[in-house]
């Protein structure tokens, strides 16, 4: 049978003192299968101690079967078994069975089932003792420290008082001198060294017209590192500012005008140390008004002191303007008003000077431009940042910008106008090129010819000049019937397209061909007001002015297989004569006589002097000869030419095949495919260059 016995003493002060606590059925022996607790706490201020007089309990490896466990503030100190004479007890283990103050000892027994002889147990006897915390160096008293049953208290010194924390003894040197306009101030015991653990405060408080004036007399001693940190400490606080902490054998400021009527002195001393202290004196004077009205200002006039009754015209800075309640009450403009330095040492009134404000930077909400950081700081000197939203854009004008002191937004280079982003042209993004048989022509890949337009419900090409502008020539677009343009981009072969025109293939269909497919529509088209209108093909015997803009309904979105072709220069190109460059377009080949071709394709051809283009040229159908002007040069050859459904595409320079050591040079549109007298002969173009400021001024009024 296992029987288990639990002793359960509450924590109360009332309890016995003393006792015994002993095994089950001590001394007659303990019985099998036993189990035994017993735990006790010492009340607070004292300790328990526990010694044992008797202890006979079954021997075993490491106590493995029988053992009594004793532990002290809940840690494990013995696991006892065997036989012990009450000396060996005594000696080597009553000394360490004694808890910490409000400590607690525990014991715990059990016996196994196999004892082969009777054992009687274990006896102690525990008492609790009474702590001596005085004897303890670290109870925390500063000075004396005195023992009770149960507790310890600290005093102090004559001189000292108990701070409240009940244990440091600190010096009575604190005094409110309010009104007191003349006096002195001394650490504790001055001239002697100065009494350990002081904690000193003066308060001084006089009329609000005046202010205090502090002097050091004599000698400054107050400890401090070698370093020059401070051990001990003197403090000056005022309504408005700190004086200090002042300490080492340096003399502080002999003479400090404080600006206030009221300041609080403190002085504070550690335990340690032999120094001196200090002494100063206090008096008053008038106040005087700061030299600063508001920051970001400056006053007229520039005086060495302020004094009750002065007045100043307060301005502001350059880049800050008054606050706008100022100017309705009284100010003079939106930069000046007149103060008074006041009784109490104030300036009155006082309108602060705020910052000038640019605002936020406005960029087109659609546009390409953005500014980099979403919140700039549109205040005086702060900077806004400009970049343009992908590679396929160029910043024209310049990077940061920063807000100047009239209110503006400023580069650095003092433009006010915000930068654009201008399209990158004239790149070509394909770098594998495929061969095929426009007449003696090649097949462009997707990229190669990435600003080729096709104009479709007008059967001709044009040429993407910008995100929104496109380059075409004028008789492709004067024909009757709808003047809204459907033209496509990044198109290399036509065979989706005729299924979107039909209506019956979708346009993601239609992108398996052409992955690079844009669809967009004009907004409005712009013909060379030089251009003989109204007149057919059949009819005309003169192309001059051969040139139409194209403004699409919204900004398009750049890709490798959609990007601008750039403009030549003034100057640019002259008679082309022995100049290469490439004409591409949907027309028709040797092969053909109606309808588009469903390649893009291109060709580069030569070209010719103006006595060769000027040769008389007969119209096909009139048998008329055709006009030549300055506006057009003429290109190609036997068997290479541009031909009908070519019209208004682009002629390039350099060739869009020339390789990789023309890639750094920019293709540029230097003709437009306008007439010719029949297919694989030469070609004649609108020269582009005669028309810049007319292609500039109608984009800027138009945009």
């Amino acid at each position: 049978m296992i029987r288990l016995c639990l002793f359960f003493l509450p924590l109360s002060a009332s309890l016995p003192l003393s006792g015994w606590v002993q095994s089950p059925g001590y001394p007659r022996g303990y019985p099998e299968e036993a189990s035994f607790q017993w735990k006790r706490c010492a009340p607070s201020g004292h300790a328990l101690s526990l010694a044992l007089t008797h202890l006979d309990i079954e021997d075993s490896h490491e106590c493995e079967s029988d053992a009594l466990k004793i532990s002290v503030d809940d840690h494990m100190l013995f696991a006892l078994c065997g036989r012990k004479s009450y000396e060996e007890l005594k000696s080597s283990i009553n000394p360490l069975l004694l808890s910490s103050s409000s400590g607690c000892v525990s014991l715990t027994f059990r016996s196994d089932f196999s004892n082969s002889e009777r054992h009687s147990g274990f006896r102690a006897f525990y008492t609790v003792q009474d702590v001596d915390e005085c004897a303890d160096p670290d109870n925390g008293c500063t000075q004396i420290c005195s023992n009770y049953i149960g507790g310890y208290r600290c005093f102090c010194q004559p001189g000292y008082v108990l701070h409240t924390d009940g244990k440091t003894c600190t010096v009575m040197c604190s005094k409110d001198l309010s009104g007191s306009n003349l006096g002195t101030i001394s650490s504790p015991s001055w001239p002697g060294p100065y009494l350990a653990d002081s904690r000193c405060s003066y308060s001084l408080s006089v009329d609000d017209s005046m202010q205090l004036v502090l002097e050091f007399i004599g000698e400054f001693d107050v400890e401090a590192e070698e370093d020059g940190t401070c051990i001990d400490y003197l403090l000056v606080t005022t309504l408005s500012q700190s004086f200090g902490p002042f300490c080492s054998t340096r003399l502080p400021p002999s003479r400090i005008l404080s600006g206030s009527h009221k300041a609080q002195i403190t002085f504070n001393a550690d335990g340690t140390g032999s120094n001196t202290g200090f002494t100063l004196s206090y008096s008053t004077t008038a106040k005087t008004c700061p030299p600063e009205v508001v920051p970001h200002s400056q006053v007229t006039p520039q005086l060495t002191q302020y004094d009750q009754g002065t007045k100043v015209t307060v301005r502001c800075n350059s880049g800050f303007l008054l606050d706008p309640v100022a100017e309705n009450k009284g100010a003079k403009n939106e930069k000046e008003y007149v103060s008074s330095c006041g009784r109490t040492g104030e300036w009155s009134p006082v309108y602060k000077c705020e910052p000038v404000d640019c605002g936020t930077p406005i960029v087109p909400e659609h546009g390409p431009l953005i500014v980099s950081d979403p919140l700039p700081n549109s205040l005086f000197q702060g900077e806004a940042r400009f970049s343009c939203e992908s590679e396929y854009y160029m910043l024209d004008g310049e990077e940061k910008y920063t807000c100047d002191a009239e209110g503006e937004w400023r580069s650095s280079g003092g433009w006010k106008k915000f930068p654009k982003c201008v399209t990158v042209c004239g790149k070509q993004m394909a770098e594998v090129f495929s061969y095929s048989r426009i007449l003696g022509g090649e097949n462009a890949a997707q990229g190669q010819i990435p600003w080729q337009l096709l104009i479709y419900n007008r059967r001709g090409g044009a040429s993407l000049i910008n995100d929104q502008w496109a380059i075409t020539a004028a008789h492709v677009v004067d024909q009757s019937g709808d003047p809204q343009l459907r033209i496509y981009g990044g198109v290399v072969k036509l065979r989706g397209i005729y299924g979107i025109e039909r209506r019956n293939v979708a346009v993601e269909t239609a992108m398996k061909n052409n992955p690079g497919l844009v669809v967009m529509e004009s907004e409005k088209f712009y013909v060379h007001p030089d251009y003989e209108k109204g007149l057919s093909d059949e009819n005309r015997l003169s192309f001059d002015n051969d040139i139409a803009l194209i403004k699409l309904k919204s900004r398009v979105k750049l890709s490798p297989n959609l990007l601008p072709v750039c403009l030549p220069e003034k100057g640019e190109g002259g008679t082309m004569e022995g100049s290469w460059g490439s004409v591409s377009g949907w027309g028709h080949t040797e092969n053909q006589t109606v309808g588009l071709n469903s390649d893009l394709l291109y060709v580069n051809v030569e070209g010719h002097s103006p006595n060769i283009c000027s040769q008389t040229v007969t119209h096909p159908n009139m048998k008329k000869r055709m006009v030549f002007t300055d506006n057009m040069f003429c290109a190609g050859g036997e068997g290479k030419d541009s031909c009908q459904g070519d019209s208004g595409g682009p002629f390039v320079v350099p060739t869009v095949n020339s390789g990789n050591q023309q890639k750094k040079k920019p293709f540029k549109i230097y003709g437009i495919v306008s007439w010719g007298s029949q297919c694989g002969s030469n070609g004649y173009y609108t020269k582009v260059e005669k028309y810049l400021d007319w292609i500039k001024s109608t984009i800027e009024q138009n945009e």
